[in-house]
Order: C-alpha cells, then structure tokens, then sequence
C-alpha cells in the first residue's frame, strides 16, 4: 500500500506539485531570517512574528512565480521540440523536407 501523500495545510500536495516543495522551505528560511532580523534590530515581539509571517509569504509567493515561470518556459520550449521532431520524422525524405537539396534534372534539356 502506498502511504497518502504530504498536504500541507489539507490542500498543497507538497510532493507531487512543481515548486511547492521548494517555495514553502525558501518561505519558511525568508521567514526565519526576517522575524529573527526584526527581533534582534528592535526587540519588538509582536511586530517581530508579524513581520516573520509577512516574510514568509512574500519569499514563498516570489519563489513560486518564479518557479512557475520557469517551469512552464520548460514545457513550451519542450512542446516546440517535441513538434519538430514530430515534424522532422513526418517530412524527412519527401519534398517537403527543408534540409533536401533541390536536384535538377539533367536529361530534361
């Protein structure tokens, strides 16, 4: 049996989605560095937890996109290769080829 995959938060299935894994451990090291940063500048409790959370948010959304970003560049560009194999193996050898040289008939003069 296989075991249920990870949800974080009962929604975010952190194994099987892009990015998530790794936007949600650079939002919680963002959140670390920002709430303890605070803390240490101003020795304001609240504020500093306040400004942890905001951290982690604003470094795990800007990891996503970015991520998501690249990701789906990934996939059009592999979506356009994949095409033009499939067209490279659909022309080749015919007179629709683009790499086949032109011949000129020789005994047509």
């Amino acid at each position: 049996q296989a075991a249920a995959p990870f949800k974080l938060l009962g929604i975010l299935d952190v194994e099987n989605i892009p990015c998530a894994r790794d936007s949600v451990l650079y939002g919680s090291l963002g959140s670390v560095v920002a709430g303890l940063g605070h803390f240490l500048l101003t020795s304001r409790i609240r504020r500093s937890c306040d400004v942890g959370v905001g951290g982690f948010i604003l470094v795990t959304l800007g990891c996503w996109f970015h991520c998501r970003y690249n990701y789906a560049k990934l996939r059009i560009q592999e979506r356009i290769a994949r095409d033009g194999i499939k067209n490279k193996i659909l022309y080749e050898s015919t007179h629709l080829d683009p790499e086949r040289k032109p011949t000129t008939d020789k005994n047509s003069s």
